[in-house]
């Protein structure tokens, strides 16, 4: 993104309206970007489908992937570019197919939207599913035909995260791209330009910890740093913070680097019911969750020179942990704090005996 991915205004400036509305968005929405130059990652995506619409060549589009990897961004940016801002909205039909995912809205708000032409405005129109692996198998089998039937008024865009849950019908009527996470040097400029833009002191081991806490998600990023400069700002608005490591893992949940070293430490060297009794009323005290705790303790096992058997044994024993976890009530995580530090105890007596 550039300097020119903020939210425009259509507000009379002299009334101050439109900069209180600007300051209250998210700022997910507020730095959205409106042009595919703005965009900061999937290169060849962006250019592709850029080529594809000064072409007047767009075919349906199937765009998966992750969360907050710039999907629904690039094709409402691309809707933005072949129909410019005045017929953008005429043009354009954007669905939560999440929330609106039955056959109704397939045979009667998609149908009559594809059906008819705009006056005075040429080209095809444009229908954006986003969360469309939520619709039901029924409303994807019924689109599967309006897509065919309609193909000359208008283009589908099918937007998900889970291709596997699109009926391969839609999938083969589809140009597919995948959108890949962003990787830490595509979302640090970003992150910096928004900080820099909303008075966030944001210092370099805050960047870092965002970084590592985001999964390569643009979206848990930037709600990451309003969530973090709002809750340490004495008035409420985020301006003039410091946002550091400390403050991001405790707005987060997330268990503390300095934390996961001492499980860590504890799960390798302690007996296990000292290691038990550590990490539980650590738990208890911090408020972490031990799914968390599993998350980044995996990551630490991945630092670590342990040989392929023991490493495998870890991690097969903290996968099942986080099974029961998944399928458990809360009250339960005592138990499998134990079993967790269970797995590390036989594993190192199984290393002792080799």
């Amino acid at each position: 993104m550039t300097d020119s991915g903020t939210v425009p205004m259509e507000m009379d400036h002299s009334n101050g309206d439109a900069v209180t509305l600007s300051s209250q968005l998210p700022w997910v929405e507020k730095y959205r970007p409106n042009r595919l130059e703005d965009l900061v990652a999937q290169d060849d995506i962006v250019n592709s489908i850029t080529n594809l619409i000064d072409n007047d060549n767009l075919p349906h589009l199937l765009l998966y992937g992750p969360p907050g990897t710039g999907k629904t961004s690039t094709i409402v940016a691309a809707a933005k570019r072949m129909y410019g801002p005045t017929k953008y909205s005429s043009m354009t039909l954007e669905l939560n197919a999440s929330d609106a995912r039955g056959i109704d809205v397939v045979r009667n708000e998609i149908k009559e939207f594809a059906g008819t032409k705009q006056l005075f405005s040429k080209g095809v129109k444009l229908i954006i599913l986003d969360e469309a692996d939520a619709m039901t198998s029924d409303a994807q089998f019924a689109l599967r035909r309006v897509i065919e039937k309609y193909a000359k008024n208008a283009r589908f865009c099918l937007i998900c995260n889970y291709v596997s849950k699109i009926i391969p019908a839609l999938q083969s009527r589809c140009t597919r791209f995948r959108f890949a996470p962003l990787s830490p040097d595509q979302i640090q400029g970003r992150l910096e330009y928004v900080a820099k833009q909303e008075n966030v002191n944001l210092t370099e081991n805050g960047v870092q910890a965002i970084l590592a806490l985001s999964g390569g998600d643009m979206r848990r990023v930037l709600n990451l740093l309003q969530s973090t400069a709002m809750s340490n700002s004495s008035d409420g608005n985020g301006e003039n913070i410091v946002v550091d490591e400390n403050a991001v893992y405790l707005t987060s949940g997330a268990p503390l680097p300095s934390d996961m070293n001492d499980i860590l430490l504890w799960l390798m060297n302690e007996s296990f019911r000292d290691a038990s009794q550590k990490i539980t009323e650590l738990c208890a005290s911090k408020g972490y969750a031990l799914a968390d705790v599993l998350e980044h303790l995996t990551a630490k096992l991945a630092t670590l020179e342990l040989d392929a058997a023991p490493l495998a044994r870890l991690l097969d024993g903290m996968s099942q942990v986080e099974c029961r976890l998944a399928s458990s009530a809360s009250s339960e995580e005592k138990i499998q704090t134990a079993s967790l530090v269970g797995v590390f105890v036989e594993t190192r007596q199984l290393i002792e005996m080799t």
